[in-house]
């Protein structure tokens, strides 16, 4: 995997590329960055492109002083996506936050992609989870907080997320790394600050005329995203639902392979 790095309208974009062929974009949630895609990069039969959300992983700086919402990363993504030459119609992928931007994206430019897949993705009124509620209530006072508080909450978050031990230690490292280069808590809490349900709500309704080729693939046990919103997203997207028995929320990390099979389905399509 390569990491690339531009420049847009003067903001610093970044993304990881992999592979040829036609084109796969992912897009990653909270509290992670393309590097959640990791492991299924190099499964895709295709270019994956994994681009990095304005205010997360390596770009946290360039967050500041920008709206971090999903309905403003789902713009910042359309304009990198116009700053490329990809040649065809790209596959959308996107999970947790990663998913809403793909869901806002796909309604407000439906003709630029040529399939989406989603897995364990906000949708509708699934989130903010009562955590992410919670930190945005208290947001002021806990971008105080020293790093060495902030972790064991970090911690647990991520272990609650994996069903695979191994890859959630692995998961740690990959994702705790960017809070601490750029100020853990501060970073973290300009994050949830942005973050508002309407973002998905106000487009609801417009999924079931999105008529795209799609997959939805959903870790059943998983406590952050419930399994009911990926039966409600397979039925609004006329897609198939490949549950995952015993799979949480970092499905990405825990389960690449079964994600890569549904993007390969449709690049075969």
């Amino acid at each position: 995997m390569e990491a690339r790095r531009s420049v847009l309208d003067g903001v610093p974009v970044a993304w990881l590329e992999n592979g040829t062929g036609h084109p796969v974009v992912l897009i990653h949630g909270i509290p992670t960055s393309p590097r959640l895609w990791r492991h299924v990069m190099p499964l895709i039969q295709g270019r994956s492109l994994a681009w990095e959300m304005r205010g997360y992983g390596t770009s946290i700086p360039a967050g500041r002083g920008h709206d971090l919402s999903l309905s403003a990363q789902a713009g910042y993504f359309l304009g990198w996506l116009d700053s490329l030459d990809l040649g065809e119609k790209p596959i959308l992928v996107g999970h947790d936050l990663g998913g809403g931007v793909a869901q806002i994206a796909a309604v407000r430019a439906r003709d630029r992609f040529a399939g989406i897949v989603l897995t364990n993705a906000v949708s509708y009124d699934s989130w903010p989870i009562p955590s992410v509620r919670f930190m945005r209530r208290f947001a002021p006072a806990l971008a105080l907080l020293p790093e060495v508080l902030l972790y064991p909450s970090f911690v647990q978050l991520i272990h609650r997320g994996h069903d695979d031990r191994q890859r959630a230690l692995e998961s740690l490292g990959e994702h705790w790394a960017p809070y601490v280069t750029h100020g853990a808590a501060r970073s973290l809490m300009r994050q949830v600050a942005a973050l508002t349900v309407s973002d998905t709500t106000s487009i609801a309704g417009s999924l079931t005329a999105l008529d795209l080729p799609a997959a939805v693939v959903w870790g059943a046990a998983d406590g952050f995203q419930r399994l009911e919103y990926g039966r409600r997203l397979s039925a609004d997207l006329g897609a198939e639902l490949v549950q995952l028995p015993g799979g949480k929320h970092f499905t990405p990390e825990d389960h690449p392979e079964a994600i890569a099979n549904a993007v390969n389905s449709l690049l075969r399509r």
